[in-house]
């Protein structure tokens, strides 16, 4: 049995599900009045969660941040900083620092 598995992930965002839920609820959701920010980032970006994937964007349990008007998000580069996305980002420009960020 293989104990190591092969990706092509240059690293990975991970995004709070329930911020991210509690804004869609709202009808605050990213690129749609219901659209979670992972979903959203995923479209912009062209990213997954397969591990064939160039990046990778992963809904991880509550990261206990919680803010009111945002989402939190760690990318794995840089796990120290973490970042509260509002709303009304603009998302092509967050999709763009998070992919090009480090390569």
């Amino acid at each position: 049995m293989k104990q190591d598995i092969r990706a092509n992930w240059s690293h990975a965002i991970l995004v709070c599900r329930k911020c991210s839920r509690k804004q869609a609820k709202r009808g605050h959701g990213f690129g749609g009045k219901k659209t979670s920010l992972a979903k959203a980032l995923k479209k912009e970006t062209g990213a997954g969660k397969t591990r064939k994937a160039r990046l990778g964007i992963v809904e991880v349990p509550c990261l206990d941040i919680c803010p009111k008007q945002g989402v939190v998000l760690v990318d794995t580069r840089t796990p120290g900083q973490w970042r509260i996305v509002s709303p009304d980002a603009d998302l092509s420009e967050l999709a763009r620092e998070l992919a090009e960020m480090g390569d």
